[in-house]
């Protein structure tokens, strides 16, 4: 028995080809675009991320150089034992050279203030006397326990990078006593320590408060 006769498929026609080819070039360049889009938005990611590193970088920099700057111009004073009734001072940061000082007394002491000059200083015997007086008075042990401490006022005039600058700052001076009050008293200087900053206009009422702090009830 015969098979049954059946006609061969047609071949594609040009337009159908044409129109296929064309929808493959389509794709690709969509594909080459979306791509194109992604290396684009890559690369200015990166770009974004370095400016803002490199602004965040310079922005920690300035930070940080206003600081030490801050840092610089903030006085603080520590003493060396040049004998025992002299202490020398210099500031703690090497940048600062101090040009003079006035070291102002409690009002209890009656005494005036002490001026230096490129030689920044605490000598004994600006106070030694008025202080073992006042002591005396106030009924306070001939020998000492330990340091014992004397608040002082020292307005500082000092120069970072050429540039003036001026500091109001009240210290105690660590001394010890030893002697006898027939015999003699013997002020020996130990150190400073800083006590608090305080405005040129308020140093002395601050300074008479520090007094009576150490010297409760005991002398005006």
């Amino acid at each position: 028995m015969n098979e049954p006769f059946s006609e061969p498929n047609p071949p594609e026609s040009t337009q159908t080809r044409a129109a296929e080819a064309a929808a493959v070039r389509r794709r690709w360049i969509t594909l080459a675009e979306v791509l194109t889009v992604i290396a684009v938005s890559i690369s200015a990611l990166t770009l974004w991320n370095s400016w803002s590193e490199r602004r965040d970088g310079e922005a920690a920099r300035e930070n940080e150089a206003r600081q030490a700057s801050k840092r610089v111009q903030t006085l603080v004073l520590t003493a060396v034992v040049a004998s025992d009734d002299t202490l020398t001072l210099k500031p703690a940061a090497e940048e600062q050279a101090v040009q003079s000082q006035r070291v102002t007394f409690p009002t209890a002491l009656s005494l005036p203030p002490a001026q230096t000059t490129g030689e920044p200083r605490i000598e004994a015997a600006w106070f030694g006397r008025a202080l073992i007086t006042a002591r005396e008075k106030a009924s306070m042990p001939d020998e000492s326990r330990g340091d014992e401490r004397l608040p002082v006022t020292i307005a500082t005039r000092f120069l970072v990078d050429g540039k003036p600058h001026d500091d109001v700052a009240i210290y105690d001076v660590g001394y010890s006593i030893s002697g006898r009050w027939l015999s003699g008293h013997t002020l020996t200087l130990r150190g400073i320590s800083l006590v608090s900053r305080v405005r040129s206009g308020q140093a002395q009422a601050a300074l008479d408060a520090r007094w009576r702090t150490l010297f409760p009830g005991k002398t005006k």
